[in-house]
């Protein structure tokens, strides 16, 4: 479903030249959970946001879905991120004066979808919030919270769901929380590629990619370690 060929990301010039990817390639099928690894400034960040459209590459493509998507304009991959990419990220980035229901809905307000409140409230079932649609994020647990983040990213069915350091401010029981519903989204057929510096948290993918010098060095299949729990724990 999405394909990296060759992309590098050059920051700055001469003196000042950062080079953040250096000719990278990368498959993502349908159905995977990969885990991109790789020590601070190795480029993890830099590949996830040049997948999700959030940043331009240098050189090279970005194909999902059999349409490259590195030369669109911006309005164009708006339109792409809107109907099959959604983040993740370490920080929630939900809106405070909103309820955990309004923060799910705000990527329905223009997509013109009827029913989206139902919609929305069945996304926060599914993670176990329903009960607590009607909370603001002060109100909420940070695993709670990271719940709705990830119910904001699901509501408009992505095909490709990337996580940046999704457990990064857990603690690690909390942690284990927000894997087990990443765990659980992924055998449903969700794709996932996730940061992560962890090698605990790496173990839930079924592939580990490891970048240095904004280089992969490796590339690593396992079988995933994924034990059981339920996925509305708070």
């Amino acid at each position: 479903m999405l394909e990296v060929k060759n992309v590098s990301k050059v920051y700055g010039q001469e003196t000042t030249k950062v080079v953040a990817l250096d000719n990278v390639s990368l498959k993502v099928n349908s159905g995977d959970f990969i885990a991109v690894m790789g020590p601070s400034g190795s480029g993890k960040s830099t590949l996830l946001n040049i997948i999700g459209g959030l940043d331009r590459v240098s050189a090279g493509e970005v194909i999902l879905g059999g349409k490259r998507i590195d030369n669109l304009d911006e309005n164009a991959l708006v339109e792409v991120r809107r109907g099959k990419i959604a983040y993740v990220f370490q920080q929630y980035h939900l809106l405070p004066s909103l309820t955990a229901l309004e923060n799910v809905l705000l990527p329905l307000t223009f997509c013109g979808i009827s029913n989206r409140t139902e919609k929305a409230m069945d996304i926060l079932k599914r993670v176990g919030l329903d009960k607590r649609a009607r909370h603001k994020p002060n109100q909420l647990s940070g695993g709670e919270q990271q719940r709705v983040a990830i119910a904001r990213a699901l509501v408009n069915d992505p095909e490709l769901i990337l996580a940046d350091e999704p457990t990064g401010n857990m603690d690690r029981r909390t942690g284990r929380e927000i894997l087990s519903l990443f765990d659980h989204l992924n055998e449903e057929g969700h794709t996932i590629v996730m940061v992560t510096h962890d090698p605990e948290i790496a173990k839930h993918a079924k592939e580990i990619v490891v970048l240095q010098d904004g280089k992969i060095i490796e590339k690593a299949k396992q079988e995933p370690a994924r034990p059981r729990q339920r996925t509305g724990a708070r």
